[in-house]
């Protein structure tokens, strides 16, 4: 019985096709959605997800994945930091309590006014947040990345304490996801 084997120029070939596909498959998995618009979309996944929905608000900040109203009736107050007799400060210092059950972090408050989400789609979040007048006078992508990428109560999104949810995707890719869209021009979904 005549046992057929390969030759190793025909086994060099099927290996190399085999690296080539998977390497062609992991490129095109890392590869942005060709829509540009698209590109927002990993980023609304993060800005309205609880932990940035519960303080973009108008009238009071929420609580829980389930957004319910602050314990204690808090209200926004003049300037987003509570009322005068009980300001966000006074329970939400400038890190997560040992037990995590009282969030905090530097810089607590609601996000201004003319930064409220609450109600809008994902389509004019992503208008306001191209918007100096309602995103806190950032002109720029860069300008709003940055903001992303350091402000204290956006980073504590990650590491909320509690058993809370993070938002569905890393800090560092929300972050690239945030680079992506501002290369495609800031483009809004329809």
């Amino acid at each position: 019985m005549t046992v057929l084997r390969p030759k190793k120029s025909s086994l060099l070939i099927v290996a190399t096709a085999i690296i080539v596909v998977n390497c062609l498959t992991v490129v095109h998995a890392a590869m942005p959605n060709s829509d540009p618009a698209a590109s927002f979309d990993a980023v609304a996944t993060v800005v309205m997800h609880p932990r940035c929905m519960n303080c973009h608000q108008i009238g009071a900040p929420k609580q829980n994945d389930s957004q319910v109203p602050h314990q204690q009736q808090i209200v926004r107050g003049p300037d987003g930091h509570g009322v005068p007799a009980l300001q966000c400060k006074a329970c939400h210092q400038i890190a997560n309590t040992p037990d995590g059950f009282v969030p905090g972090a530097a810089g607590w408050q609601l996000a201004p006014l003319s930064m409220n989400w609450e109600g809008l789609t994902k389509r004019q979040i992503c208008i306001q947040m191209k918007d100096p007048a309602r995103n806190g006078g950032r002109r720029t992508g860069e300008e709003v990345i940055e903001h992303m990428r350091a402000d204290p109560v956006v980073l504590w999104a990650w590491t909320p304490g509690a058993n809370r949810t993070t938002p569905p995707i890393s800090h560092d890719e929300f972050v690239r996801r945030l680079v992506l869209w501002r290369d495609a021009g800031m483009p809004c979904p329809q």
